[in-house]
């Protein structure tokens, strides 16, 4: 049951976007209230599985306490469409909804592989000038190598790197980036990129014992390297795929940054 504190459960409707690939979204907008912003989600599954149904309660449960209609994609999945299929879809749905937005705080953001995807349709917004306050970052994996000690602590934690290579092998092949058909690099992760400048400021979160702990961390660093504010949450406790927990504390925070990225003072969130 949704506390008085969050609203009434968002309304949720199915929209099939136009295009050469049609790209199917689910709108979930809070309800007896005017969103604070639009958040387009990527969901996760190795880039293979998952849809926006399957999340669909991790998704209301976001617009429900951030206040932000949250507006997630059924992105073409891997094997059968490879990078960059996925970052296109999501490049869609970024493109309707700031159409949508008429003034209003736009986001882009992703759990796990959505997460990887949601970052590097940032880049290739920061590259077509579309304004974004945020990327939102669920636990996303960054390394095809999966090479940093966080992936090797325990053989038993998930994703194990063994299987997370070849997810990344499934949806990346054997190229690193793609050219878009109005000539917008699209990176496959945003290790690729040459820089991070001018991209959204970024929201991240993870857990302290997820294998992908020390690729967020990475991240963060190279983004302020490259000036842009980052800030990472570290909820104790939370696990790979937390959002799909229904007392995920992982997704509080998230809403939490959320609201405060339309306060009065959002640099306290994003220093």
């Amino acid at each position: 049951m949704m506390s008085t504190v969050e609203g009434r459960a968002p309304s949720c409707h199915r929209l099939v976007l136009p295009g050469t690939s049609p790209v199917p979204i689910q709108v979930h907008a809070p309800e007896g209230r005017t969103p604070a912003g639009l958040l387009v989600w990527a969901h996760g599954g190795s880039w293979q599985r998952g849809s926006a149904a399957e999340w669909r309660h991790a998704t209301t449960a976001l617009a429900a306490r951030s206040g932000w209609t949250v507006i997630s994609v059924d992105y073409r999945l891997a094997p059968r469409h490879r990078h960059p299929r996925a970052v296109q879809d999501v490049l869609t749905a970024l493109a309707w909804a700031h159409g949508e937005a008429a003034g209003s705080p736009l986001a882009v953001g992703g759990d796990s592989a959505g997460g990887t995807l949601a970052a590097c349709a940032a880049l290739a917004a920061r590259d077509r000038g579309l304004p974004l306050v945020a990327q939102v970052l669920a636990y996303p994996p960054f390394d095809p190598a999966c090479a940093s000690p966080s992936y090797h602590r325990s053989p038993f934690a998930f994703p194990q790197a063994v299987l997370l290579r070849q997810a990344w092998r499934a949806w990346r092949g054997d190229g690193g980036s793609a050219v878009d058909h109005d000539g917008t690099r699209l990176y496959s992760t945003p290790w690729d990129a040459p820089s991070l400048a001018g991209v959204a400021p970024a929201v991240l979160a993870v857990g302290r014992d997820d294998p992908v702990h020390d690729d967020v961390e990475t991240y963060a660093r190279r983004l302020r390297e490259d000036g842009v504010p980052a800030r990472i949450h570290r909820p104790p406790g939370a696990v790979h795929g937390d959002v799909l927990r229904p007392d995920s504390l992982l997704l509080h925070r998230l809403a939490r940054a959320l609201r405060a990225l339309v306060a009065p003072d959002h640099r306290k969130d994003l220093p």
